[in-house]
């Protein structure tokens, strides 16, 4: 799990400096941002997206899925979503040794606000994305990101539906 969520923090072949299993973590992180940037619903849902936001739609793509994942949590996971991120950021700060600077940055703003749990929450993504479209380089309108999502919910909703147990199950094959 630390190697997956620091993986966006680590270029290139940096990660060879880390244990096994944080490499593994990492690598994985890569498998699925692959198997995710090309699978047709995903694109499918981008292609929606473009016209609202421009080359920041593959991010609100993914802060639309997260929300989709967090609704749905009791479908994929035993945990109630509240003590399944307990888990999580417990088990990140155990290991911030191994994390660099942006990565420590962005759990110490994940565990604040409750990013996991909230989610699962239309004011949570909102405030999400919000935060992100301050820190975009350029225009992003990601600040506007509900009416978009209201627009297409039922649409993308149902690409999620139909991309995440594919996910999963790819995810499987390389465990």
């Amino acid at each position: 799990m630390v190697g997956n969520f620091i993986a966006d923090t680590i270029r290139g072949k940096d990660f060879e400096i880390y244990p096994e299993q944080i490499k593994q973590g990492i690598l994985l992180h890569r498998f699925i941002d692959t198997f995710t940037d090309c699978h047709p619903l995903v694109l499918d849902t981008r292609k929606k997206l473009y016209p609202y936001f421009g080359k920041y739609a593959a991010v609100v793509q993914d802060v639309y899925y997260d929300h989709f994942l967090a609704v749905d949590w009791p479908l994929y996971h035993p945990l109630p979503l509240p003590a399944f991120a307990k888990k999580v950021y417990t088990l990140l700060q155990s290991r911030n040794e191994v994390m660099n600077m942006k990565a420590l940055r962005t759990l110490h703003f994940m565990e604040l606000h409750g990013w996991l749990e909230n989610y699962a929450h239309l004011s949570g993504i909102d405030r999400s994305l919000k935060g992100l479209s301050r820190r975009a380089t350029f225009l992003s309108n990601m600040e506007n990101s509900l009416e978009p999502l209201r627009l297409h919910f039922d649409e993308m909703k149902l690409h999620f539906d139909q991309f995440f147990p594919e996910l999963v199950l790819e995810v499987r094959k390389k465990q």
